[in-house]
């Protein structure tokens, strides 16, 4: 199920220099901010949960899953690159999976280890806080990478209904429609975050079973619908 010539192009793919650059933005930006409060306001567990919560979690993460999610498959199918992977003699569901791993693998990286440097900083990991985020980065990390990949598979405005679903959806209306909020990877996160801190500091409208059910099953079904997509995709490929 993993190929490692195809988990080598995608890391080099998501990993040139341009687009890490944009990886790295936001760690940079947080980590920035998390001295910044430390100097101004010292250390302090309710603003290091704000900071993480308002600013990893809910923008950080999800922006980054985006760029690794559609980065791993969708210019290749833009550029028709594709073609040339779908010729050689794997299985359209390994392609899926190696691309997967490297999608998730790179959004873990360049969130969940800023998070917990962030948290480290703001407040030296009090009541856990630092490894509850740093956790609920690395849950999220594979949600999001399962369902960017995806709409990298399905649609060639991949990034931007990404960024739609991580911006309005789950910052906008997730703040709004309490309902909305059901349907929230970063909830789901959060409710494994809170069993992490086993306090109010991180708090989650989701419970953990509901939260730990829906991560499975989005991810797993993604995946599975990507691979469906892309064996469609090489046959129209044929034709």
């Amino acid at each position: 199920m993993y190929d490692p010539t195809v988990a080598r192009l995608t890391y080099r793919a998501l990993l040139g220099r341009r687009r890490a650059l944009i990886l790295g933005a936001l760690p940079l930006l947080l980590i920035v901010i998390a001295v910044a409060v430390r100097a101004l306001s010292g250390a302090d567990d309710q603003t290091a949960a704000d900071v993480l919560g308002g600013f990893a979690i809910a923008t950080m993460v999800p922006i980054i899953g985006v760029i690794a999610g559609t980065g791993a498959i969708g210019p290749e199918i833009d550029d028709g690159s594709v073609v040339y992977l779908l010729a050689k003699p794997l299985k359209r569901p390994t392609i899926i999976f190696t691309k997967l791993i490297v999608a998730i693998a790179v959004t873990m990286v360049f969130s969940a280890v800023p998070t917990m440097i962030a948290g480290l900083i703001l407040n030296g990991n009090g009541q856990q806080i630092a490894v509850a985020y740093t956790v609920a980065a690395l849950v999220a990390s594979i949600a999001y990478s399962a369902l960017f990949l995806l709409l990298g598979t399905v649609s060639r405005h991949a990034v931007v209904f990404g960024l739609v679903y991580a911006l309005v959806w789950e910052a906008l209306f997730g703040s709004l429609v309490p309902g909305a909020r059901t349907l929230s990877v970063q909830q789901w996160a959060l409710a494994v975050a809170h069993k992490v801190t086993g306090g109010d500091l991180v708090t989650s409208d989701v419970g953990l079973t509901t939260a730990v059910v829906l991560l499975v099953v989005v991810t797993v079904l993604a995946t599975w619908y990507a691979g469906q997509k892309l064996r469609s995709l090489k046959l129209a490929g044929e034709e």
